[in-house]
This record gives C-alpha cells, sequence and structure tokens, in this order.
C-alpha cells in the first residue's frame, strides 16, 4: 500500500484559477498599474513548497493561460513564467530556510526579472515604452508576499497538499 501518494492536486489548480481570476478582474485606473502578479507570486510558493510537482511546467501552461487571459503575444508570459520557476526550483532550499518577509526581496527580484522579460517582449514587438509605474507591481507583489505566502501555507496544511 503507497503511503507517500500526491494529494491535494485540486487545491493547487484552484490557487491558480483564482490568481488568474484576480488577474483579470478590472480595477479603477488609479491602481491598475500597480496590480501584483498574482500568477507570479502563486507559481513561487508552489514551486518554493512542492519543487518535486510544480514546475517549469506549470509556469508554461500557466503564462500561456495569462497571455490568452491578457491578449498579449502568445508565450510572452510563458516564457517570462517558466524562467520564474526555474529560478524558484534552483533557489527552492535556501528560499525555504528565510521568513517571509526576507523571501519578499528575492521574490521582488523575481518579479522585476519578469517584468524586464516582458518589457523586453513588447520592445521587440514595437509596443511603446512603459512609464515608472510600470515598476510598481513587483513592489506590490512584494508588499504582499508575506501574506500570500501565509494564506497559501495554510490552505497546504489544511488540504494536506505533498
Amino acid at each position: 500500500m503507497r503511503q507517500f501518494r500526491h494529494q491535494g492536486g485540486k487545491i493547487i489548480i484552484v490557487t491558480f484559477i483564482a490568481a488568474l481570476m484576480l488577474t483579470i478582474i478590472p480595477l479603477p485606473d488609479a491602481i491598475e498599474t500597480a496590480r501584483p502578479e498574482w500568477v507570479a507570486l502563486v507559481l513561487i510558493y508552489w514551486c518554493m513548497a512542492l519543487p518535486d510537482r510544480i514546475g517549469v511546467g506549470y509556469g508554461w501552461f500557466s503564462g500561456l493561460l495569462l497571455d490568452v487571459l491578457k491578449g498579449s503575444l502568445l508565450g510572452q508570459h510563458a516564457l517570462a513564467l517558466a524562467v520564474v520557476a526555474y529560478l524558484t526550483l534552483k533557489l527552492h532550499q535556501r528560499l525555504r530556510v528565510f521568513p517571509p518577509w526576507q523571501q519578499a526581496f528575492v521574490v521582488l527580484v523575481m518579479l522585476v526579472f519578469m517584468q524586464l522579460l516582458i518589457l523586453w517582449f513588447d520592445g521587440i514587438i514595437g509596443l511603446p515604452a512603459k512609464n515608472w509605474q510600470y515598476w510598481l507591481a513587483p513592489l506590490a507583489g512584494m508588499l504582499l508576499w508575506p501574506g500570500m505566502f501565509l494564506v497559501l501555507r495554510e490552505l497546504r496544511r489544511a488540504f494536506k497538499v505533498r
């Protein structure tokens, strides 16, 4: 009898769906530019918590869904989230020992790198340059990370995801 079967796959998918929904909910123009990258935050958490189950494939697929939802260049967010997943998998053992408020700084670096990749793609296809408010999203993600980490950890424990 197998004792170590994977459990809680549904809650992982539900958190990604919730992140996608939070991404497309309309916000007032004043705070739209500061919308955090919810999908990236969820991906970072699950890659850090379950590196043997969640990886680059999840990043790629959720990025493709994000590209479709946002109407952006197909593969733009997919590549950026795949790179974020790869970096998280490489650093997950180091990140786990930090408290959430210290993890937030690493998350900020990953989100800035993701924004740089997306900005690079936008430049390649000829979209106009972004203003300084473009960089508020990674900052908002960093500020939300400790709370999001705690919520997702409690969900993982409540649903016995392993």
